[in-house]
């Protein structure tokens, strides 16, 4: 079975912004930042929260419009991890999918060629060409496991 990698760095969401042509201003720098520095999934209250931090001037309704904004222009990716808030992170240059702790709540990214492949596969066996996709993988650590 092949490895799984862990993923690359990629080019700044205020160079993304600039790319699409969209107007920054600083409240909006220090929200793609905070997002940028993320090694979390955040919703909406967190990223608040992060980025009153660095200016305690940006309010929660210029995170949400700012949040949409990005997501609009493909920047940024909604998830909801079933715990029943949407969490966010930055559209990877590369393809990866996700692997949830039910029990913490820790979301792991990772990238597998075999699962790559094997999607393919049967998409292809059905007839189809993939053109996205999104997995997400849901489970408890088999330390502590009872089962």
């Amino acid at each position: 079975m092949d490895e799984l990698k862990p993923l690359d760095e990629q080019k700044p969401l205020e160079d993304r912004c600039a790319e699409r042509g969209m107007r920054m201003t600083e409240q909006r720098r220090v929200i793609a930042r905070v997002l940028d520095g993320a090694d979390d999934h955040p919703d909406v209250e967190e990223l608040h929260r992060r980025a009153v931090e660095v200016d305690p001037r940006i309010s929660m309704s210029t995170v949400y419009r700012t949040v949409k904004l990005f997501e609009d222009i493909g920047i940024i990716e909604r998830h909801d991890f079933r715990d029943g808030r949407s969490r966010y992170e930055t559209v990877p240059e590369e393809h990866h999918d996700h692997l949830i702790d039910l029990r913490t709540g820790q979301v792991i990214e990772f990238h597998s060629p075999e699962i790559e492949a094997l999607q393919e596969r049967i998409a292809r066996e059905h007839g189809f060409r993939l053109v996205d996709h999104r997995l997400e993988l849901y489970g408890v650590p088999l330390k502590g496991d009872k089962r």
